[in-house]
C-alpha cells in the first residue's frame, strides 16, 4: 500500500510541474494590429471634400484628416516628399468638337456646377465626387471644366475613367471631330513654397490651388488644345495649295472649279475667326486681371505652351493660304474673261457672216 501512495504522489508532481511550465508561455492574441503601410497610405491620397463658392476657395486632393496621424502614415508622408512624383494631380485636356451647348450640360449637371466666379459665359466648371469603391475607403473629387468652343479639361481623372466624363460633354456637343486631340499636364501643391507658384518639368507648382487655379489652368490648356486643331486645318490647306503650286510647275496649269476655291476661302476665314473670336486667345482674363498671382500663371502657362508663338506661325500659314487664294481667283478670273472674249469674237464674226449674206443677196437680186 505505502508503494501505491508513494508512486500516485510522484505521478502527480510531475502533472503539476508541467501545467506550470505551460502556463509561463504568453498567450497568443486573437488578432494582430499593425500600421498600414506606406503602400496602401497611397488610396488616401487625393481625396477630401470640402464646400464651393463664387468666392475662390481653397482646395484639396488629400485624405480626409485625421485627428491624429498614426506614426506609420507620417513616415510614408516623408518618404513620399523624396518622390518627384508623389503629389502630382494629373490634367488631361481635349478637344473633341466645335461647339458644346454649355447651356443644356448646365441643366443636366446643376449639382455639379461650381459658382462662377467672373463674369465669362464660355465655359462652365464642374465638380464630381467618385463614390467609395473597394480599393479606396473615402470618395474622390474630379473636376472638369468645359469651354463652348469645343475643349474639355478633366483635372485628377484616371485614364479608365475618361470615357465616362467626356459621354457628358459629347451629349451637348455638335461638330465632333473623327478623332479628337489630347494633351496631358499636372499640377503639385507645395504649402511651403516661398512663391506663389513654380514651374517644373511638364508641370506647375502652386503654394494654393483653389477653384480659380483650376479655372486658369484650364482656360489655358484648353486654348493650346483648340489651337492645335485649327493649325493641323491651316496645314492641310497649305499641304493642298503646295500640290497645287508642284502641278503647275509641271504642266503650267491647274484645274481648280471655282466653287472649290471659295470653300477653302470660306475655311480659311472661320478658322482665323474662331481663334480670335471664339478660343479668345487674346481676351485677358478676368481672374487673372483681377489677382497678380493669377496673372502669374497665365502668363507662366501661355509661355509654357508657346501660345503666342503659334499664333504668329498659324498667322503666316493663313498669310500663305490668302497670297494662294488671291492668285488662283486672278487666274480663274483671266480664264473668264478669256472666254468671254471668245464669245464676242464668235458673236461679231457671225454678225459679220449675217451681214455678208445679205450684201450678197441683195447684189445679185438687184
Amino acid at each position: 500500500m505505502g508503494r501505491w501512495r508513494a508512486t500516485a504522489s510522484l505521478l502527480l508532481s510531475r502533472v503539476a510541474a508541467a501545467g506550470a511550465s505551460k502556463s509561463s508561455v504568453p498567450a497568443k492574441p486573437p488578432f494582430h494590429i499593425s500600421c498600414p503601410l506606406a503602400s496602401t497610405s497611397f488610396h488616401f491620397r487625393f481625396l477630401n471634400s470640402r464646400p464651393f463658392s463664387a468666392i475662390p476657395s481653397r482646395i484639396s486632393f488629400e485624405a480626409n484628416d485625421y485627428d491624429s496621424e498614426p506614426p506609420c502614415y507620417a513616415r510614408s508622408q516623408s518618404q513620399a516628399k523624396d518622390d518627384e512624383e508623389t503629389g502630382k494631380i494629373p490634367i488631361k485636356a481635349y478637344f473633341l468638337c466645335t461647339s458644346i451647348n454649355l447651356k443644356s450640360m448646365q441643366a443636366e449637371n446643376l449639382i455639379n456646377v461650381i459658382p462662377p466666379s467672373s463674369r465669362s459665359s464660355n465655359y462652365i466648371a464642374l465638380r464630381f465626387c467618385d463614390f467609395p469603391s473597394e480599393n479606396t475607403e473615402f470618395g474622390v473629387w474630379r473636376y472638369m471644366v468645359v469651354f463652348q468652343y469645343g475643349s474639355a479639361v478633366l483635372f485628377n481623372v484616371e485614364d479608365r475613367e475618361v470615357d465616362g466624363y467626356l459621354d457628358l460633354v459629347t451629349r451637348h456637343a455638335s461638330g465632333l471631330l473623327p478623332e479628337m486631340r489630347k494633351d496631358d499636364y499636372a499640377v503639385k501643391e507645395k504649402p511651403q513654397l516661398d512663391e506663389d507658384m513654380q514651374g517644373g518639368p511638364d508641370y506647375i507648382v502652386l503654394k494654393t490651388l483653389d477653384t480659380d487655379s483650376i479655372r486658369i489652368i484650364g482656360s489655358v490648356l484648353g486654348q493650346s488644345i483648340a489651337l492645335d486643331y485649327f493649325v493641323s486645318q491651316v496645314d492641310g490647306m497649305v499641304e493642298e495649295f503646295a500640290d497645287i503650286n508642284r502641278g503647275m510647275e509641271k504642266t503650267g496649269t491647274f484645274t481648280m472649279h471655282k466653287k472649290k476655291l471659295l470653300q477653302l476661302v470660306g475655311k480659311a476665314n472661320s478658322n482665323l475667326a474662331d481663334v480670335i473670336l471664339k478660343v479668345g486667345l487674346f481676351e485677358r482674363s478676368e481672374i487673372a486681371w483681377r489677382d497678380a498671382k493669377y496673372a502669374q500663371i497665365h502668363e507662366y502657362l501661355r509661355e509654357e505652351y508657346e501660345v503666342t508663338q503659334r499664333f504668329g506661325n498659324l498667322d503666316f500659314k493663313l498669310k500663305f493660304v490668302e497670297h494662294n487664294i488671291h492668285f488662283l481667283q486672278e487666274v480663274l478670273q483671266n480664264r473668264k474673261s478669256d472666254l468671254l472674249e471668245w464669245c464676242i469674237i464668235f458673236l461679231l464674226s457671225i454678225e459679220n457672216i449675217i451681214s455678208l449674206y445679205e450684201i450678197v443677196r441683195d447684189s445679185a437680186a438687184a
